[in-house]
Formats: structure tokens, sequence, C-alpha cells
């Protein structure tokens, strides 16, 4: 199993090389495989805002689409990629609003810059850094939304505390990203391609939302899911024909969600609301799990 510190490598590695091509995609998509690039994108062309430019088709859904961003707000997009997502939410907040985009590759960043420049957009801004630490002050934030890019972050749950920390008291968080119901197969979720792929770092759907309550957000609401069919371009290349029709027909889901949640208004310590929780059993952090 490789650390953390290699994944993130290896993502970074990868994100870069698409960042300076044109007609590559999540999965190891080319050009020449329309299929496979794309299996998870969700069409941006109807979407206010939208920079076909910036668009490298590394999305599985349509965060800002949901995020209900007002104008003037302060937007944070993790994972920020070539500014897709952030000329989108820069529509929404308008010239007296600010976008920030967050990417921890630097060939990411320097195409983002490109495009905000070549648009006129003063108000983007683009910074490198790693989205478990992110480079924001507390509370900074009106609205956060990334668009799969929690998946490929070896620790999920430090990714939600920052976020939580990054957010205002009573600010919220539209993001899209890839889980899981049932295991993957050992082929697939060991493979580094998968992994910056947006498939192997996936995490089970429950686990996923659990992290989410566990660390103080409320009105937890998925507002989007669309199931993810792996084509045979992908499977064939990790499993055997019978390991294939096994996988087809087994209880494994692969699942495109956006999930919307809130950061409580009484900023209250996280560390506490999970004392709380445990001694009162149906504590503030979940509401929902009683005893």
């Amino acid at each position: 199993m490789k650390t953390s510190e290699e994944l993130k490598k290896i993502v970074q590695n990868k994100y870069s090389e698409i960042a300076n091509q044109d007609g590559l995609s999540c999965c190891g998509a080319n050009s020449s495989n329309t299929e496979v690039y794309n299996i998870m994108t969700d069409d941006y062309s109807e979407v206010k805002g939208y920079t076909e430019v910036a668009d490298l088709g590394l999305g599985c859904g349509l965060p800002t689409q949901f995020a209900k961003i007002k104008k003037g707000d302060t937007v944070i997009d993790l994972g920020s990629g070539a500014g897709n997502d952030c000329f989108v939410a820069r529509h929404e907040t308008g010239e007296t609003g600010k976008v920030i985009g967050i990417d921890f590759t630097e060939a990411m960043i320097k195409r983002a810059r490109l495009n905000a420049e070549k648009l006129g957009f003063n108000n983007v801004e683009f910074r490198q850094g790693d989205i478990e630490q992110m480079p924001v002050s507390d509370a900074i934030a009106d609205v956060i939304v990334s668009n799969c890019v929690l998946n490929l972050v070896p620790d999920k749950e430090n990714v939600i505390r920052d976020i939580y920390r990054t957010l205002k008291p009573g600010g919220h968080f539209s993001i899209s990203d890839i889980v899981l119901v049932g295991e993957l197969p050992t082929a697939l979720k060991t493979d580094a391609e998968m992994y910056a792929g947006c498939v192997a770092g996936a995490i089970q759907k429950e686990q996923y939302l659990n992290f989410i309550s566990e660390n103080g957000f409320e009105k937890i609401t998925i507002q989007k899911e669309k199931p993810i069919i792996m084509p045979d371009a992908i499977l064939d290349k990790y499993l055997n024909p019978s390991e294939k029709e096994q996988f087809k027909k087994g209880l494994t889901g692969i699942f495109s969600i956006t999930v919307f949640a809130q950061k409580p208004t009484s900023d209250l310590n996280i560390e506490d609301l999970k004392t709380e929780s445990q001694s009162n059993c149906c504590g503030p952090v979940n509401t929902k799990r009683c005893c």
C-alpha cells in the first residue's frame, strides 16, 4: 500500500500532465476514447458563467449549480484545476464578491491564472496549496465548492475539518465527489492510475457522509446522485473476463454525489461537540444517531 505522500505525488504528476496537454481526462482518458473521456463529467454548457477553455473534463458533477452562491459572497474552490468552477462561481458572486481557487499542482495554477487574466477577472485568484491545510485564514468563506477532488486526497477527514475551519459560521459547502457502495475489485483499488483517475481513492458513501456529520456540519443533504458505469475500455485493463463479469453482476455501486452541508451559526469547538455527543448519545454532531 502506498503512503499518503506517494499517492499525492502520483496525483500531482498526473494532473500536471493533464494541465500541460489538451484532450486528457480522468481514468487515463485521451481524445481517441470518448467513452472513457465522458465517464464522469457533467455537461456545463448550459451553466451560466461557463468558460469552455477552463473545462478540462475532470469533474463528476456541477457543484456550483447547487451551491446557493449570492452576490458578494467569498467562495473557495478546492482543487480548482484550470478555473472552471471558479469562473462559474464568479458569475454568481459578481464583481463585489471574491473567488479563491486552491490547487496543489503548479501547472494547474499557472493555467488557471492565465485563463483569469485573459478573461479580465480581477476578483478571482488562485493559490497553490494542499486542501488539507488551505492557504487561507479561519472563517473567511461564505461558500466552498469542489468537483471530484476529495476522493484524490488520502485523508479525507482532514479536508472536512479544514473546510469547517475556513467557512464562516453559517457558511456552507456544495461538493461533488465519487463514493462507493460495496467493495471494488482489488485490481481497481490498488492501481495508481485508478487512484489518480478518481475511482480507487473513493470511500464508502456512508463513511463519507459520517465524516461530514461527525465534524460538526448540519443540514446535510444529497443534492444530486448518479451512478457511474465503468465501461469495458477501463475494466479490460484490470480484470480478466471472469472477474469483469463478476464485477458487473455484483453489488458494487460507484456513484457521483453532490453533498450540501452547513456550518452552525454558533461556531462550536469540534472536540466539545464530539464529547457532548458521546455523553448524551443524541448530541448535536449527529442528531439522527440515537441510542
